[in-house]
């Protein structure tokens, strides 16, 4: 008997060893993901990267006739942080733009200085106005090499204050912003959730209050429980095949889009959203059941007036995981919706998601790890916002609906 008792303790600090070692390697490569993406993107993570569109607008333009030099002074700020041409009134700085890119930006623009007041030699007809935050790209000269923004801020105030005049100069507005891709994900997230939720509540209450247990219920939940195992780049081809298409045909999209990426979404989240309120439903107290109809409700009324609100909790669970899984999914929306990263977002017109976005990133050469590594960091909070405001909910709801039973 005492060889056994040791054996057993044995085993039993064994498989106790084995878990420690377990969580412990789970949690390190955990905090080493996080620790990577925050180490990689915290620097781009800005109010800009949300707000701006990703498309930079560009300018061509050149001085009014009669145009004055400024001959100003500029506050000891901008003299500290960039280069300013007193002769020109503009302050100019080496900078990096959202996507990583070494730029020239505008710093400072002084109210006499004659930027303030620029010829568009595009289409449009209106007066331009030097801001800051543009981007110079060049300065041409009428008798002057021109100023390039590779070659850096310095040598274009140099060149500036070396000329009395310019022939022309080219500049854009930032870009690189993530806002378009914003906007569609939480596009995606109302749209998905609005047709799949429903649809799989609708489902778990039929196969857990009125189905009976039968061989072709259990076959019903053995198909649904191998959907959740489906690839994803498969029911993007689904997505492609059947949703764009349908969406075309009845409305004005011309292909994938965001109705037809959130349809995608809302069949890969119904396994999920099935199994996780079936599973709540059927912890829920057969008593409740009971109760209800001895009091005389009806099968009907006991099920959505005593059982489904019991079982809010795990709905709200299916509800946090099929938004984890929306934001995170690329490779079905690659086919369903498209891989375009557009600024103006329609529900009939393609674009991308922030995972998409961050696909879109890493293909280019070289891959920009950086801004994908702050759009991994936005998708993380916005989990965590969504997730808290979820939990928020569904514990006032349950405050008022078991009142001081729930406390």
């Amino acid at each position: 008997m005492f060889d056994n008792l040791k054996k057993r303790k044995l085993s039993d600090g064994f498989m106790q060893a084995l878990t420690y070692l377990s969580s412990t390697v789970s949690l390190v490569t955990l905090l080493l993901i996080f620790g990577f993406i925050i180490s990689k993107g915290s620097s781009f993570l800005n109010l800009n990267l949300i707000t701006e569109n990703y498309e930079s607008q560009g300018f061509v333009a050149d001085l009014y006739a009669g145009y004055e030099l400024c001959d100003c002074n500029a506050s000891g700020e901008y003299l500290e942080d960039g280069f300013y041409s007193k002769k020109w009134g503009i302050a100019l700085v080496d900078s990096t733009d959202l996507l990583g890119k070494n730029v020239v930006e505008v710093l400072y623009v002084h109210q006499d200085s004659p930027f303030q007041q620029l010829h568009d030699k595009g289409i449009g007809t209106d007066p331009i106005k030097m801001k800051t935050d543009y981007d110079i790209i060049r300065i041409a000269f009428e008798s002057h090499a021109t100023a390039l923004s590779r070659h850096g801020a310095a040598q274009m105030i140099e060149y500036l204050n070396a000329n009395d005049s310019i022939r022309e100069i080219e500049f854009q507005t930032a870009g690189g912003g993530i806002k378009g891709s914003l906007i569609t994900t939480l596009y995606l997230i109302g749209l998905t959730l609005l047709f799949a939720l429903p649809i799989g509540v609708g489902a778990a209450i039929y196969l857990n209050e009125y189905a009976k247990p039968t061989k072709s219920t259990k076959i019903i939940r053995s198909l649904i429980e191998t959907l959740t195992g489906v690839p994803s780049i498969i029911y993007g081809l689904m997505g492609l095949a059947i949703f764009v298409p349908l969406t075309v045909s009845l409305t004005n999209a011309t292909g994938g889009n965001i109705i037809s990426g959130a349809m995608t979404l809302a069949v890969i989240l119904l396994p999920i959203i099935i199994r996780t309120t079936e599973e709540s439903l059927k912890v829920v107290p057969d008593e409740y059941r009971q109760a209800s109809l001895a009091l005389g409700a009806s099968k009907t009324q006991t099920t959505f007036q005593v059982v489904l609100p019991s079982a809010i909790p795990g709905i709200m669970t299916a509800t946090l995981l099929a938004i984890g899984r929306i934001v995170g999914e690329s490779a079905a929306l690659v086919f369903a919706i498209g891989t375009a990263i557009k600024d103006d977002i329609t529900l009939t017109g393609k674009s991308t998601s922030l995972a998409v976005h961050i696909w879109a990133m890493m293909t280019d050469e070289p891959a920009n790890i950086e801004l994908s590594a702050t759009i991994a960091i936005i998708i993380v909070l916005i989990t965590i916002l969504l997730n808290i405001i979820i939990k928020i909910i569904s514990t006032r709801y349950l405050k008022r609906k078991l009142g001081s039973a729930y406390e």
